[in-house]
């Protein structure tokens, strides 16, 4: 049976291209898709996603809006424009969206829709910051119990990109982060240890040309930016498309070595703040229930990609 999540996102190259693998593949039901300002304002990455989703051909599934700022802290102009663009989604022409925005703030679409399935069906995915997440949690506890997993991009056990130690989605709202990482409910985290395996390299780009289908095209010109912004703000060769491993997770946990590890988010560190403290000392507590992405096979994670956007066909752009 595929296993059903609700995509919470910040459209970004990235979260695209995980958007798109949501809905090709056979192995997830997309519930809903839900946005947080992240890498763009939350009208640019709203708007995003739902042209993502006319794209893909997504139709029927509800897209609502969120927060647009952090739990406690300040909004701070920290949005991606360096690797994302000033549209958050920058290189190709984005078609206007046609499925209407649900009139629900995302955090209400969030509990709505876990409450209303049978215990232990629903995945949270969240690819942005976790702020709409957080307020989900804190508005219906019970969905500690009644979520399935959540599979979380964001945060490294190692090294950060938005500071030495710092992920950029767990530093945009930390106070959130520290909430879903403490809920007790089980957690996946697929930080940059993991994501920066999966570099879509020029090989990948011309397997994904050559399927010449208008959603691939469309992934191809997103990975011609993203690859030429990536090169100049950072200097990786390829760029690593990070939130579609969160999503690939959950269609096949096999496709990455996972440990499990008790993880925690830094506050108020002068030079710390929004590290995600891993405990990588074996063995884990019995109880632990948050876990660490480590390792991927990068062979199979980019035949799921292929295979799921030779399923959307021509889409619906």
């Amino acid at each position: 049976m595929p296993r059903a999540i609700i995509l919470d996102c910040d459209p970004g190259h990235d979260d695209a291209i995980a958007l798109l693998l949501a809905h090709g593949s056979p192995e997830i039901e997309l519930l809903a898709v839900t946005t947080v300002a992240g890498n763009q304002s939350l009208d640019r990455v709203t708007r995003n996603a739902r042209a993502v989703a006319r794209v893909a051909g997504l139709v029927g599934v509800p897209v609502a809006a969120g927060a647009d700022r952090p739990l406690v802290r300040e909004r701070v102009e920290m949005h991606a424009a360096s690797v994302h663009g000033e549209s958050g989604l920058d290189g190709p022409a984005l078609p206007e969206p046609t499925e209407p925005l649900d009139p629900r703030h995302a955090v209400d679409l969030i509990v709505e829709t876990v409450m209303s399935r049978p215990p232990g069906t629903v995945t949270l995915v969240p690819t942005g910051p976790l702020t709409n997440i957080a307020l989900a949690v804190r508005r219906e506890p019970r969905l500690v119990e009644r979520v399935r997993q959540v599979v979380l991009m964001g945060g490294a056990a190692r090294t950060g990109n938005a500071t030495p130690v710092a992920e950029f989605n767990v530093l945009t709202d930390p106070e959130a982060a520290r909430v879903v990482l403490r809920a007790g409910w089980d957690v996946v985290m697929v930080g940059l240890d993991l994501t920066h395996q999966a570099l879509a390299t020029p090989d990948v780009v011309r397997r994904i040309a050559d399927l010449g289908t208008p959603p691939a095209r469309f992934v191809v010109e997103l990975l011609d930016f993203f690859t030429s912004a990536y090169r100049d703000a950072l200097g990786f060769g390829a760029p690593p498309v990070h939130d579609a491993c969160a999503v690939a997770y959950v269609a096949d946990p096999t496709v990455m070595t996972v440990h499990r590890a008790p993880i925690d988010v830094e506050l108020a560190g002068e030079l710390t703040t929004g590290m995600t403290v891993t405990d990588l000392r074996d063995p884990a507590p019995g109880d632990c229930p948050t876990a660490v992405a480590l390792d991927l096979d990068r062979e199979r994670f980019w035949d799921a990609v292929l295979d799921a956007l030779a399923r959307l066909g021509p889409g619906g752009a």
